[in-house]
């Protein structure tokens, strides 16, 4: 089943494509329904959402849009004797000028503080959307098709052209 553990690795995917932009002209799922990592589940006339397509829905934004050199610090999660960066980012600004960053954090347990600096661009305003469960196992089924689905995100603060979050564990972030 596509839980919330496989939106993470579509969003952290998705943000080492849009890193890589200059490289990476183009991705996309092969398929779509009804397989490993898919985006929608069908079952006779039922159908539902599955944490993956959520993740791609909200990375809608950085498409036909330029990547925002950025930089990020963060603490490395470290499980069984190994360790990752605990956080995923990706950034860009579409034709209107709108600035979009896309946040993963990695890390099952543990909360994380974001400060983001907003270089050559005065921003006015923001807004978010989040992607969290409660377990990183949480998943939609088709008596319960709406247990991981984006939720508005109004745990972040522009001030000074800065912006303030915290991102909570396991989640997706785009603002």
């Amino acid at each position: 089943q596509n839980s919330l553990r496989d939106a993470l690795v579509a969003g952290l995917t998705l943000n080492i494509f849009n890193n890589q932009c200059a490289r990476v002209k183009m991705a996309n799922p092969a398929q779509t329904n009804n397989v490993l990592q898919a985006l929608i589940l069908t079952k006779a006339e039922k159908m539902i959402l599955t944490p993956t397509y959520h993740v791609f829905e909200m990375y809608k934004v950085h498409q036909d849009a330029t990547l925002l050199p950025a930089d990020l610090q963060c603490i490395q999660y470290k499980f069984a004797g190994n360790s990752i960066p605990s956080l995923s980012f990706s950034a860009s600004r579409n034709k209107a000028g709108k600035i979009h960053i896309s946040l993963c954090n990695l890390d099952p347990n543990n909360s994380a503080e974001i400060v983001c600096e907003l270089r050559g661009h005065k921003a006015k305003s923001i807004t978010g959307r989040l992607l969290t469960a409660s377990k990183m196992t949480a998943h939609n089924t088709f008596d319960s098709p709406e247990t991981v689905k984006p939720t508005v995100f109004k745990a972040v603060q522009l001030k000074n052209n800065n912006v303030f979050t915290t991102l909570p564990s396991k989640s997706v972030v785009v603002l």
